[in-house]
Protein backbone atom coordinates (compact mmCIF):
# COMPACT_ATOMS: atom_id res chain seq x y z
CA UNK A 1 0.00 0.00 0.00
CA UNK A 2 2.93 2.36 1.08
CA UNK A 3 4.16 1.58 -2.47
CA UNK A 4 1.46 2.55 -4.45
CA UNK A 5 1.08 5.68 -2.20
CA UNK A 6 4.37 6.92 -3.18
CA UNK A 7 4.37 5.50 -7.24
CA UNK A 8 1.72 8.11 -7.06
CA UNK A 9 2.60 11.59 -8.96
CA UNK A 10 1.32 13.71 -6.12
CA UNK A 11 3.57 16.53 -6.51
CA UNK A 12 1.89 16.75 -10.27
CA UNK A 13 -1.52 16.68 -8.82
CA UNK A 14 -0.40 19.49 -6.08
CA UNK A 15 0.68 21.50 -9.12
CA UNK A 16 -1.71 20.98 -11.99
CA UNK A 17 -5.20 20.55 -9.76
CA UNK A 18 -5.69 23.80 -8.35
CA UNK A 19 -4.31 24.86 -11.79
CA UNK A 20 -7.60 23.20 -13.70
CA UNK A 21 -9.91 23.69 -10.92
CA UNK A 22 -9.33 27.28 -11.53
CA UNK A 23 -9.83 26.64 -15.38
CA UNK A 24 -13.26 25.11 -14.23
CA UNK A 25 -14.26 27.58 -12.34
CA UNK A 26 -13.65 30.62 -14.82
CA UNK A 27 -15.78 28.14 -17.65
CA UNK A 28 -18.32 27.62 -15.10
CA UNK A 29 -18.57 29.77 -13.07
CA UNK A 30 -20.30 34.11 -13.56
CA UNK A 31 -21.82 36.47 -11.57
CA UNK A 32 -25.38 35.09 -12.56
CA UNK A 33 -24.39 31.92 -10.56
CA UNK A 34 -22.35 33.10 -7.80
CA UNK A 35 -23.54 29.90 -5.40
CA UNK A 36 -22.20 27.45 -8.41
CA UNK A 37 -18.94 29.17 -8.83
CA UNK A 38 -17.91 29.90 -5.14
CA UNK A 39 -19.11 25.84 -4.57
CA UNK A 40 -16.72 24.66 -7.14
CA UNK A 41 -13.78 26.74 -6.33
CA UNK A 42 -14.38 25.40 -2.59
CA UNK A 43 -14.23 21.78 -4.09
CA UNK A 44 -10.99 22.51 -5.82
CA UNK A 45 -9.57 24.06 -3.29
CA UNK A 46 -10.01 21.09 -0.75
CA UNK A 47 -9.45 18.52 -3.20
CA UNK A 48 -5.82 20.31 -3.91
CA UNK A 49 -4.88 20.44 -0.32
CA UNK A 50 -5.72 16.91 0.41
CA UNK A 51 -3.58 15.60 -2.59
CA UNK A 52 -0.62 17.03 -0.46
CA UNK A 53 -1.45 15.82 2.71
CA UNK A 54 0.14 12.04 1.33
CA UNK A 55 3.71 14.04 1.39
CA UNK A 56 3.47 14.84 4.64
CA UNK A 57 2.30 11.32 5.55
CA UNK A 58 4.44 9.78 3.12
CA UNK A 59 8.01 11.65 3.49
CA UNK A 60 10.89 9.98 5.09
CA UNK A 61 12.20 12.33 8.02
CA UNK A 62 15.20 10.60 8.42
CA UNK A 63 16.15 11.34 4.48
CA UNK A 64 17.78 15.03 3.71
CA UNK A 65 17.39 14.64 0.09
CA UNK A 66 14.78 14.85 -2.41
CA UNK A 67 11.74 12.73 -2.10
CA UNK A 68 8.36 11.79 -4.51
CA UNK A 69 10.77 12.83 -7.49
CA UNK A 70 9.31 12.54 -10.60
CA UNK A 71 11.39 13.27 -14.04
CA UNK A 72 10.23 13.24 -17.60
CA UNK A 73 11.86 14.82 -20.79
CA UNK A 74 10.63 18.43 -21.35
CA UNK A 75 12.78 19.83 -23.88
CA UNK A 76 15.60 17.28 -25.07
CA UNK A 77 17.42 19.95 -27.44
CA UNK A 78 18.20 22.02 -24.63
CA UNK A 79 18.45 19.36 -21.74
CA UNK A 80 15.53 20.77 -20.09
CA UNK A 81 13.48 18.42 -18.00
CA UNK A 82 9.98 18.36 -16.22
CA UNK A 83 11.96 17.57 -12.93
CA UNK A 84 9.87 17.73 -9.49
CA UNK A 85 11.23 16.99 -5.69
CA UNK A 86 10.45 17.87 -2.38
CA UNK A 87 12.93 17.85 1.06
CA UNK A 88 12.17 18.83 4.21
CA UNK A 89 12.65 22.81 3.06
CA UNK A 90 9.49 22.63 0.33
CA UNK A 91 7.49 20.04 2.37
CA UNK A 92 5.93 22.58 4.90
CA UNK A 93 5.80 25.48 2.61
CA UNK A 94 3.68 23.54 0.42
CA UNK A 95 1.37 22.31 2.39
CA UNK A 96 1.03 25.97 3.52
CA UNK A 97 0.46 27.42 0.34
CA UNK A 98 -2.66 24.58 -0.77
CA UNK A 99 -3.84 25.39 2.84
CA UNK A 100 -4.15 28.54 2.37
CA UNK A 101 -5.83 28.77 -0.66
CA UNK A 102 -8.63 27.30 1.07
CA UNK A 103 -8.80 29.84 3.53
CA UNK A 104 -8.88 32.78 0.93
CA UNK A 105 -11.73 31.06 -1.13
CA UNK A 106 -13.76 30.75 1.94
CA UNK A 107 -13.17 33.92 3.34
CA UNK A 108 -13.71 35.82 0.00
CA UNK A 109 -17.31 33.55 0.06
CA UNK A 110 -19.74 36.82 0.68
CA UNK A 111 -17.42 39.58 0.22
CA UNK A 112 -16.64 39.07 -3.52
CA UNK A 113 -19.62 40.02 -5.44
CA UNK A 114 -18.18 40.81 -9.15
CA UNK A 115 -16.56 38.81 -11.12
CA UNK A 116 -16.61 35.97 -8.73
CA UNK A 117 -14.83 33.33 -10.95
CA UNK A 118 -11.72 35.40 -11.99
CA UNK A 119 -11.25 36.34 -8.62
CA UNK A 120 -11.66 32.69 -7.39
CA UNK A 121 -9.64 31.53 -10.31
CA UNK A 122 -6.72 33.38 -9.96
CA UNK A 123 -5.81 32.25 -6.50
CA UNK A 124 -6.37 28.64 -7.63
CA UNK A 125 -3.72 29.01 -10.29
CA UNK A 126 -1.43 30.92 -8.57
CA UNK A 127 -1.15 28.24 -5.74
CA UNK A 128 -0.86 25.68 -7.94
CA UNK A 129 2.24 27.99 -10.16
CA UNK A 130 3.33 28.43 -6.85
CA UNK A 131 3.58 24.91 -5.49
CA UNK A 132 5.32 24.44 -9.11
CA UNK A 133 8.31 27.48 -7.93
CA UNK A 134 8.74 25.30 -4.21
CA UNK A 135 9.17 21.69 -6.19
CA UNK A 136 11.13 22.10 -9.63
CA UNK A 137 14.46 21.07 -9.35
CA UNK A 138 14.68 22.28 -13.20
CA UNK A 139 16.23 25.68 -13.00
CA UNK A 140 14.39 26.76 -16.41
CA UNK A 141 11.24 25.07 -15.33
CA UNK A 142 11.38 27.21 -11.86
CA UNK A 143 12.32 30.19 -13.47
CA UNK A 144 8.98 29.61 -15.40
CA UNK A 145 6.92 29.33 -12.67
CA UNK A 146 8.57 32.06 -10.32
CA UNK A 147 7.78 34.35 -13.27
CA UNK A 148 4.06 33.22 -14.27
CA UNK A 149 3.41 33.85 -10.42
CA UNK A 150 3.34 37.52 -11.32
CA UNK A 151 0.39 37.40 -13.30
CA UNK A 152 -2.28 36.53 -11.06
CA UNK A 153 -1.19 38.47 -8.33
CA UNK A 154 -1.02 41.24 -10.75
CA UNK A 155 -4.82 40.69 -11.67
CA UNK A 156 -5.58 40.80 -8.47
CA UNK A 157 -4.11 43.44 -7.11
CA UNK A 158 -4.75 45.50 -10.41
CA UNK A 159 -8.66 44.40 -10.54
CA UNK A 160 -9.76 44.04 -7.19
CA UNK A 161 -7.56 46.15 -5.08
CA UNK A 162 -7.81 49.51 -4.00
CA UNK A 163 -7.94 53.39 -5.96
CA UNK A 164 -4.36 53.42 -5.99
CA UNK A 165 -4.21 49.76 -7.11
CA UNK A 166 -2.58 50.58 -11.06
CA UNK A 167 0.63 52.68 -8.47
CA UNK A 168 0.31 49.17 -6.52
CA UNK A 169 0.96 46.79 -9.35
CA UNK A 170 2.87 48.12 -11.51
CA UNK A 171 5.65 48.98 -8.68
CA UNK A 172 5.32 45.42 -7.82
CA UNK A 173 5.54 43.98 -11.32
CA UNK A 174 8.50 46.13 -12.21
CA UNK A 175 10.44 45.21 -8.73
CA UNK A 176 9.91 41.71 -9.28
CA UNK A 177 10.86 41.33 -12.94
CA UNK A 178 14.07 43.17 -12.65
CA UNK A 179 15.48 41.53 -9.82
CA UNK A 180 14.27 38.07 -11.92
CA UNK A 181 16.00 38.88 -15.23
CA UNK A 182 19.34 38.66 -12.99
CA UNK A 183 18.41 35.36 -12.04
CA UNK A 184 17.92 34.38 -15.80
CA UNK A 185 21.18 35.70 -16.69
CA UNK A 186 22.46 33.58 -13.81
CA UNK A 187 20.66 30.66 -15.17
CA UNK A 188 21.73 31.09 -18.38
CA UNK A 189 25.73 30.73 -17.53
CA UNK A 190 25.34 27.71 -15.14
CA UNK A 191 23.34 26.21 -18.46
CA UNK A 192 26.60 27.05 -20.92
CA UNK A 193 28.91 25.31 -18.02
CA UNK A 194 27.26 22.38 -17.05
CA UNK A 195 24.98 21.89 -20.51
CA UNK A 196 22.14 21.03 -18.07
CA UNK A 197 19.35 23.23 -15.95
CA UNK A 198 19.39 20.39 -13.64
CA UNK A 199 20.02 21.62 -9.93
CA UNK A 200 21.54 18.82 -9.12
CA UNK A 201 24.29 19.43 -11.44
CA UNK A 202 24.84 23.05 -10.43
CA UNK A 203 25.09 22.05 -6.72
CA UNK A 204 28.08 19.93 -7.57
CA UNK A 205 29.80 22.43 -10.31
CA UNK A 206 33.52 23.92 -9.38
CA UNK A 207 33.07 27.76 -9.42
CA UNK A 208 35.66 30.41 -9.33
CA UNK A 209 35.32 32.64 -6.45
CA UNK A 210 34.53 35.65 -9.00
CA UNK A 211 32.15 33.77 -10.31
CA UNK A 212 30.49 32.52 -7.33
CA UNK A 213 30.36 36.77 -6.30
CA UNK A 214 28.83 37.19 -9.74
CA UNK A 215 26.07 34.60 -9.58
CA UNK A 216 25.10 35.51 -5.82
CA UNK A 217 24.40 39.10 -6.61
CA UNK A 218 22.32 37.90 -9.60
CA UNK A 219 20.12 35.27 -7.06
CA UNK A 220 20.41 38.27 -4.06
CA UNK A 221 18.80 40.87 -6.72
CA UNK A 222 15.79 38.63 -7.18
CA UNK A 223 15.22 36.75 -3.91
CA UNK A 224 16.12 40.10 -1.68
CA UNK A 225 12.93 41.67 -3.59
CA UNK A 226 10.66 38.51 -3.12
CA UNK A 227 11.24 38.41 1.07
CA UNK A 228 11.39 41.92 0.51
CA UNK A 229 14.88 42.62 2.77
CA UNK A 230 15.78 46.27 3.10
CA UNK A 231 16.28 48.27 1.59
CA UNK A 232 14.09 46.86 -2.07
CA UNK A 233 10.78 46.19 0.61
CA UNK A 234 9.11 49.85 -0.58
CA UNK A 235 6.80 47.69 -2.86
CA UNK A 236 5.24 45.51 -0.48
CA UNK A 237 3.48 48.14 1.73
CA UNK A 238 1.86 49.58 -1.41
CA UNK A 239 0.79 46.30 -2.61
CA UNK A 240 -0.18 45.27 0.54
CA UNK A 241 -2.47 48.03 1.66
CA UNK A 242 -3.88 47.87 -2.47
CA UNK A 243 -4.30 44.22 -2.73
CA UNK A 244 -7.93 42.77 -1.56
CA UNK A 245 -7.64 40.60 1.70
CA UNK A 246 -7.23 37.83 0.03
CA UNK A 247 -4.39 39.36 -1.61
CA UNK A 248 -2.70 40.54 1.22
CA UNK A 249 -3.71 36.68 2.74
CA UNK A 250 -1.16 35.16 -0.16
CA UNK A 251 0.66 38.05 -0.32
CA UNK A 252 2.77 37.58 2.98
CA UNK A 253 1.70 33.90 4.22
CA UNK A 254 3.22 32.81 0.62
CA UNK A 255 4.85 35.18 -1.79
CA UNK A 256 7.25 36.47 0.70
CA UNK A 257 8.58 32.96 1.25
CA UNK A 258 9.72 32.62 -2.26
CA UNK A 259 12.48 34.68 -2.11
CA UNK A 260 13.50 33.22 1.61
CA UNK A 261 12.96 29.42 0.01
CA UNK A 262 15.17 30.15 -3.10
CA UNK A 263 18.18 31.36 -1.01
CA UNK A 264 18.42 27.77 0.38
CA UNK A 265 17.44 26.12 -2.92
CA UNK A 266 19.92 28.03 -5.38
CA UNK A 267 21.72 31.24 -4.42
CA UNK A 268 23.45 29.20 -0.88
CA UNK A 269 24.48 25.76 -2.43
CA UNK A 270 25.22 27.13 -6.34
CA UNK A 271 27.56 29.66 -4.33
CA UNK A 272 28.71 28.52 -1.34
CA UNK A 273 31.80 30.28 -0.71
CA UNK A 274 30.08 33.72 -2.00
CA UNK A 275 27.43 33.06 0.59
CA UNK A 276 29.96 32.59 3.30
CA UNK A 277 31.76 35.89 2.00
CA UNK A 278 28.69 37.92 2.07
CA UNK A 279 27.12 36.17 5.59
CA UNK A 280 28.42 39.97 7.70
CA UNK A 281 26.31 42.22 4.93
CA UNK A 282 23.23 39.31 5.12
CA UNK A 283 23.21 39.73 8.68
CA UNK A 284 23.16 43.37 9.14
CA UNK A 285 20.77 43.94 6.46
CA UNK A 286 18.55 41.14 7.98
CA UNK A 287 18.99 43.42 11.30
CA UNK A 288 18.77 46.73 9.82
CA UNK A 289 14.79 45.44 8.81
CA UNK A 290 13.97 43.98 12.08
CA UNK A 291 15.40 47.02 13.82
CA UNK A 292 14.82 49.77 11.79
CA UNK A 293 11.14 48.81 9.90
CA UNK A 294 9.75 47.82 13.45
CA UNK A 295 10.16 51.42 14.19
CA UNK A 296 8.65 52.69 11.03
CA UNK A 297 5.73 50.14 11.97
CA UNK A 298 5.64 51.90 14.88
CA UNK A 299 4.22 55.05 13.52
CA UNK A 300 2.31 53.53 10.97
CA UNK A 301 -1.56 54.53 10.81
CA UNK A 302 -3.24 52.11 8.47
CA UNK A 303 -3.79 49.19 10.09
CA UNK A 304 -2.80 46.90 6.71
CA UNK A 305 0.54 49.14 6.31
CA UNK A 306 1.47 48.25 9.71
CA UNK A 307 0.96 44.63 9.44
CA UNK A 308 3.00 45.00 6.15
CA UNK A 309 6.31 46.60 7.78
CA UNK A 310 5.59 43.85 10.72
CA UNK A 311 6.06 41.15 7.81
CA UNK A 312 9.52 42.43 6.33
CA UNK A 313 10.33 43.07 10.25
CA UNK A 314 9.80 39.30 11.08
CA UNK A 315 11.38 37.99 7.86
CA UNK A 316 14.19 39.61 8.70
CA UNK A 317 14.45 36.59 11.13
CA UNK A 318 14.18 34.04 7.98
CA UNK A 319 17.50 35.97 6.26
CA UNK A 320 19.15 36.04 9.72
CA UNK A 321 19.04 32.16 10.80
CA UNK A 322 20.00 31.29 7.08
CA UNK A 323 23.25 33.17 7.20
CA UNK A 324 24.46 32.18 10.66
CA UNK A 325 24.81 28.64 9.42
CA UNK A 326 24.10 26.53 12.17
CA UNK A 327 21.25 23.95 12.60
CA UNK A 328 19.51 25.60 14.90
CA UNK A 329 19.16 28.85 12.78
CA UNK A 330 18.49 27.19 10.06
CA UNK A 331 15.19 25.31 11.10
CA UNK A 332 14.13 28.06 13.56
CA UNK A 333 14.24 30.31 10.04
CA UNK A 334 12.11 27.74 8.17
CA UNK A 335 9.97 27.45 11.50
CA UNK A 336 9.15 31.76 11.14
CA UNK A 337 8.39 31.37 7.83
CA UNK A 338 5.22 28.92 8.73
CA UNK A 339 4.42 30.55 11.65
CA UNK A 340 4.32 34.33 10.12
CA UNK A 341 2.45 32.37 6.94
CA UNK A 342 -0.48 31.79 9.68
CA UNK A 343 -0.11 35.04 12.22
CA UNK A 344 0.15 37.41 9.05
CA UNK A 345 -3.04 35.49 7.55
CA UNK A 346 -4.82 36.01 10.71
CA UNK A 347 -3.83 39.19 11.35
CA UNK A 348 -4.71 40.38 7.47
CA UNK A 349 -8.52 38.33 7.69
CA UNK A 350 -8.78 40.41 10.76
CA UNK A 351 -8.43 43.72 9.17
CA UNK A 352 -10.70 42.40 6.27
CA UNK A 353 -13.18 41.57 8.88
CA UNK A 354 -13.59 45.32 10.29
CA UNK A 355 -12.66 46.75 6.62
CA UNK A 356 -16.26 44.84 5.30
CA UNK A 357 -18.24 46.68 8.06
CA UNK A 358 -16.69 50.14 8.52
CA UNK A 359 -14.88 50.64 5.21
CA UNK A 360 -11.61 51.58 6.72
CA UNK A 361 -8.42 50.59 7.65
CA UNK A 362 -7.51 53.74 9.57
CA UNK A 363 -6.59 52.83 13.29
CA UNK A 364 -7.84 56.52 14.21
CA UNK A 365 -11.49 55.11 12.57
CA UNK A 366 -11.35 52.35 15.39
CA UNK A 367 -11.95 52.35 19.09
CA UNK A 368 -13.80 50.33 21.79
CA UNK A 369 -14.62 47.22 19.26
CA UNK A 370 -14.22 44.75 22.12
CA UNK A 371 -17.66 46.57 23.37
CA UNK A 372 -19.27 45.29 20.20
CA UNK A 373 -17.50 42.62 19.03
CA UNK A 374 -16.21 40.88 21.79
CA UNK A 375 -16.05 37.17 20.24
CA UNK A 376 -13.79 38.59 17.24
CA UNK A 377 -11.87 41.30 19.18
CA UNK A 378 -10.79 38.07 21.37
CA UNK A 379 -9.03 36.30 18.19
CA UNK A 380 -7.64 39.27 17.25
CA UNK A 381 -6.03 39.89 20.30
CA UNK A 382 -4.71 36.42 20.28
CA UNK A 383 -3.17 37.17 16.85
CA UNK A 384 -1.70 40.38 17.78
CA UNK A 385 0.33 38.30 21.19
CA UNK A 386 1.48 35.93 18.46
CA UNK A 387 3.24 38.32 15.94
CA UNK A 388 4.32 40.06 19.47
CA UNK A 389 6.18 36.58 19.61
CA UNK A 390 4.30 35.55 23.23
CA UNK A 391 5.58 32.20 24.56
CA UNK A 392 3.20 29.39 23.48
CA UNK A 393 2.26 30.76 20.08
CA UNK A 394 3.81 30.04 16.74
CA UNK A 395 5.47 33.86 16.71
CA UNK A 396 7.65 32.41 19.71
CA UNK A 397 9.18 29.45 18.53
CA UNK A 398 10.87 30.39 15.53
CA UNK A 399 12.08 33.89 16.88
CA UNK A 400 13.54 31.98 20.38
CA UNK A 401 15.40 29.29 17.89
CA UNK A 402 16.82 31.84 15.84
CA UNK A 403 17.70 34.44 18.91
CA UNK A 404 19.02 31.31 20.78
CA UNK A 405 21.69 30.68 18.35
CA UNK A 406 22.73 34.29 17.71
CA UNK A 407 23.41 33.94 21.30
CA UNK A 408 26.29 31.00 20.72
CA UNK A 409 27.47 33.28 16.88
CA UNK A 410 27.91 36.39 18.53
CA UNK A 411 26.27 39.17 21.62
CA UNK A 412 25.38 41.90 19.40
CA UNK A 413 23.82 39.89 17.20
CA UNK A 414 21.75 38.56 19.33
CA UNK A 415 20.98 41.86 21.07
CA UNK A 416 19.41 44.21 18.17
CA UNK A 417 17.83 40.56 16.95
CA UNK A 418 16.15 40.43 20.62
CA UNK A 419 14.97 44.10 20.26
CA UNK A 420 11.78 42.52 17.82
CA UNK A 421 10.20 41.15 21.17
CA UNK A 422 10.22 45.14 22.44
CA UNK A 423 9.43 46.70 19.16
CA UNK A 424 7.20 43.92 17.92
CA UNK A 425 4.87 44.00 20.95
CA UNK A 426 4.97 47.88 20.62
CA UNK A 427 4.29 48.12 17.41
CA UNK A 428 1.59 45.63 17.73
CA UNK A 429 0.17 46.87 21.14
CA UNK A 430 -0.51 50.22 20.24
CA UNK A 431 -2.70 49.06 17.32
CA UNK A 432 -4.31 46.58 19.35
CA UNK A 433 -5.08 49.05 22.20
CA UNK A 434 -6.56 52.02 19.74
CA UNK A 435 -8.74 49.44 17.93
CA UNK A 436 -10.40 47.12 20.40
CA UNK A 437 -10.19 48.73 24.42
CA UNK A 438 -11.36 51.84 25.61
CA UNK A 439 -15.23 53.31 25.11
CA UNK A 440 -16.75 52.97 21.70
CA UNK A 441 -15.62 55.61 19.70
CA UNK A 442 -18.01 56.39 17.20
CA UNK A 443 -21.59 55.41 15.29
CA UNK A 444 -19.70 53.08 13.02
CA UNK A 445 -18.31 51.10 16.08
CA UNK A 446 -21.35 51.32 18.13
CA UNK A 447 -23.32 49.40 15.05
CA UNK A 448 -20.57 46.64 14.61
CA UNK A 449 -22.28 43.11 14.03
CA UNK A 450 -19.98 39.98 15.62
CA UNK A 451 -18.48 37.54 13.77
CA UNK A 452 -20.58 35.41 11.60
CA UNK A 453 -19.73 31.90 11.18
CA UNK A 454 -17.94 31.46 8.23
CA UNK A 455 -15.79 34.52 10.24
CA UNK A 456 -15.60 32.57 13.07
CA UNK A 457 -14.51 29.14 11.27
CA UNK A 458 -11.45 30.19 9.56
CA UNK A 459 -10.03 32.58 12.70
CA UNK A 460 -10.89 29.48 14.87
CA UNK A 461 -8.82 27.65 12.99
CA UNK A 462 -6.08 29.34 12.34
CA UNK A 463 -6.29 29.93 16.13
CA UNK A 464 -5.94 26.13 16.77
CA UNK A 465 -2.61 26.18 14.35
CA UNK A 466 -0.92 28.95 15.82
CA UNK A 467 -1.52 28.19 19.58
CA UNK A 468 -0.92 24.31 18.42
CA UNK A 469 2.22 24.55 16.78
CA UNK A 470 3.38 27.16 19.89
CA UNK A 471 2.93 24.60 22.05
CA UNK A 472 4.30 21.62 19.82
CA UNK A 473 6.02 23.01 17.02
CA UNK A 474 7.42 19.17 16.56
CA UNK A 475 5.79 18.60 13.17
CA UNK A 476 7.12 21.54 11.28
CA UNK A 477 10.71 20.46 12.90
CA UNK A 478 11.22 17.16 12.69
CA UNK A 479 10.67 16.95 8.95
CA UNK A 480 13.24 19.73 8.34
CA UNK A 481 16.42 18.17 10.42
CA UNK A 482 17.87 15.86 8.27
CA UNK A 483 17.72 18.22 5.73
CA UNK A 484 19.05 21.10 6.93
CA UNK A 485 22.35 18.85 8.14
CA UNK A 486 22.70 17.72 4.65
CA UNK A 487 22.63 21.25 3.57
CA UNK A 488 24.98 22.70 6.47
CA UNK A 489 27.16 19.80 5.19
CA UNK A 490 27.01 20.96 1.90
CA UNK A 491 27.76 24.57 2.58
CA UNK A 492 31.23 23.38 4.85
CA UNK A 493 32.53 22.03 1.38
CA UNK A 494 34.37 24.99 -0.85
CA UNK A 495 32.83 24.56 -4.66
CA UNK A 496 36.20 26.38 -5.57
CA UNK A 497 38.22 24.85 -8.49
CA UNK A 498 42.19 23.25 -7.94
CA UNK A 499 42.85 26.86 -8.74
CA UNK A 500 40.87 28.38 -5.97
CA UNK A 501 40.83 32.23 -6.42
Amino acid sequence: MQATILSLPWLSLAIWLPIVAGIIVLMLGSDQKPTLTRWVALIGSLISFVVTIPLYTGFDHKDGFFQFEELLSWVPAFNMHYHLGIDGFSLPLVLLTSFTTVIVVIAAWEVITKQIAQYMAAFLIMSGIMIGVFTTLDALLYYVFWEAMLIPMFLVIGVWGGPNRVYATVKFFLYTLLGSLLMLVAFIYLYHQTGSFELADYYLLPLSFKAQILIFIAFFMAFAVKIPMWPVHTWLPDAHVEAPTGGSVVLAAIALKLGGYSFLRFAMPIAPDAAHYFSTTMIVLSLIAVVYIALVALVQKDMKKLIAYSSISHMGFVTLGFFMFGQLALEGAMVQMISHGFISSAMFLCVGVLYDRVHSREISAYGGVVNTMPVFAAFAVLFAMANSGLPGTSGFVGEFMVILAAVKFNFWVAFFAATTLIFGAAYTLWMTKRVFFGEVANHHVAELADLNKREFFILAILAVLVIGFGVYPQPITEVMQATSAEFLKHMAISKLPVAGY
